[in-house]
């Protein structure tokens, strides 16, 4: 396990050492953090403090300021809300809503059994579609919320099976 650590460290090794001693490297080195890992792990906050020399609470409080960055890992199953002019006159905000309703999560939340995430988007591209919802790679357009519901209740059958998958 030690050893599968070090491995999974190892990406992020380059990219420090790319930025070491440059004034402002802390915003790049965190994006590369989160870029490595999906979030930015306590781990790697006393990392870049090691390679830094900034206080691991100095790098925190950055952490926390900007929108960004994630502290926690996302969902099995990332929801991208499309929030752009033409979702948002057609009903991205009943889309979010019977999202909250689904899967009792909001906004930069991951549900308790860590499946689902929810973000916004301020445009997916898909206008003539509005609304839209991606999760993952896959895109759901001209959205309703009983369309929704289905969807979403699809991803919750997969997600039960992939977990009974992996514990027999």
């Amino acid at each position: 396990m030690g050893q599968q650590a070090s491995d999974n460290f190892k990406p992020f090794n380059v990219d420090l050492w790319k930025y070491d001693g440059q004034a402002g490297a802390l915003i790049p080195l965190l994006q590369s953090a989160q870029d490595t890992y999906g979030y930015i792990s306590e781990k790697a906050i006393d990392y870049i403090s090691h390679v830094t020399g900034i206080p691991a609470a100095d790098i925190y409080g950055v952490v926390t300021f900007y929108a960004q960055f994630r502290t926690k890992p996302l969902g099995k199953y990332v929801i991208k809300v499309c929030n752009g002019t033409a979702c948002h006159v057609n009903g991205a905000r009943t889309i979010s809503d019977t999202i909250n309703d689904e899967l009792t999560i909001d906004y930069d939340e991951t549900s308790d059994d860590g499946n689902f995430s929810l973000l916004s988007v301020a445009c997916i591209g898909c206008c003539s579609l509005a609304p839209v919802i991606v999760i993952n790679n896959e895109t759901y357009g001209r959205l309703t919320p009983a369309k929704l519901r289905k969807i979403l209740r699809s991803y919750k059958q997969k997600a039960k099976k992939e977990t009974a998958g992996e514990v027999a």
